[in-house]
C-alpha cells in the first residue's frame, strides 16, 4: 500500500495509506476520507481550487497517471506549468509535480502532497 503524506503550513503533516491499484481513489477523495482540509470547489478538474504539489518519495520510478487535457489547461492557466514543460513531460514520459487533487490517482508509490 502506498503512503501519502499530506503537508500544509497551517496543519500538522499527516500520513495515510492509499489502496494500491484501486485506480479510482483520487487524492482529494483520500484527503476527504481522512479529514484532511484540501480546498476544492468543482471536484471535476475545471476550477483549479484543489491544486497540489506532488513529490515522489523513495527510489522507484514515478508511476502516477499523467495529466488529462483539462488538467493541463488549468495548470497552464494557473501558471504552474509552461507549454515547454508540458512538451517535455510528454516527450520524456515524465509526471508533473503540479496536479489537481480531484484528478490525481496515486499508484503504488509513496508521495508527499503539499497543499
Amino acid at each position: 500500500m502506498p503512503l501519502i503524506t499530506f503537508s500544509s503550513p497551517e496543519y500538522k503533516d499527516k500520513t495515510v495509506y492509499a489502496v494500491a491499484g484501486s485506480f479510482t481513489e483520487t487524492v482529494l477523495k483520500i484527503a476527504k476520507t481522512n479529514k484532511i482540509p484540501i480546498d476544492f470547489s468543482c471536484e471535476n478538474g475545471e476550477c483549479g481550487t484543489c491544486v497540489i504539489k506532488v513529490t515522489q518519495l523513495g527510489d522507484n520510478a514515478p508511476m502516477g497517471y499523467h495529466l488529462e487535457e483539462k488538467e493541463k489547461a488549468i495548470l497552464l492557466e494557473l501558471g504552474k506549468v509552461s507549454k515547454d514543460e508540458l512538451e517535455d513531460m510528454i516527450v520524456n514520459d515524465l509526471p508533473s509535480k503540479w496536479r489537481l487533487a480531484c484528478q490525481f490517482i496515486p499508484r503504488d508509490e509513496d508521495i508527499l502532497v503539499e497543499y
